[in-house]
């Protein structure tokens, strides 16, 4: 079961679930503006992607800038502040377990099937 951390304002968000649901994968999803991943939760999203928290990050956001946050940012204080500012989480993310994905381009979601 493949759970999909989605903002149904954003076209690739709704460009990713589509092609999920196109291809059979079952997904439970999760509109992670209103269902703030934890602190837990991003660690393992983390860990699943393989990638730094950075990395994980829109950093274009208008609230990445406000809250003061750069590319040399500690780690811990990057998680803090996507737990705290969902918007700041890049989108779409896919975790089906151990294994994830960030579905920009959509297609990279399709690994996870």
């Amino acid at each position: 079961m493949i759970e999909y951390w989605h903002n149904p304002r954003c076209s690739k968000s709704r460009a990713g679930l589509a092609l999920l649901e196109e291809n059979g994968a079952q997904i439970t999803v999760r509109k992670y503006l209103e269902d703030a991943p934890s602190i837990d939760d991003l660690r393992a999203a983390q860990s699943a992607l393989g990638l730094s928290p950075i990395e994980m990050m829109r950093r274009s956001e208008k609230r990445f800038k406000e809250l003061g946050l750069s590319k040399t940012s500690p780690d811990e204080d990057l998680i803090r502040a996507m737990a705290e500012n969902p918007i700041l989480i890049e989108r779409p993310l896919a975790i089906d377990g151990d294994k994830a994905a960030i579905g920009r381009p959509p297609e990279n979601l399709l690994t996870l099937l």
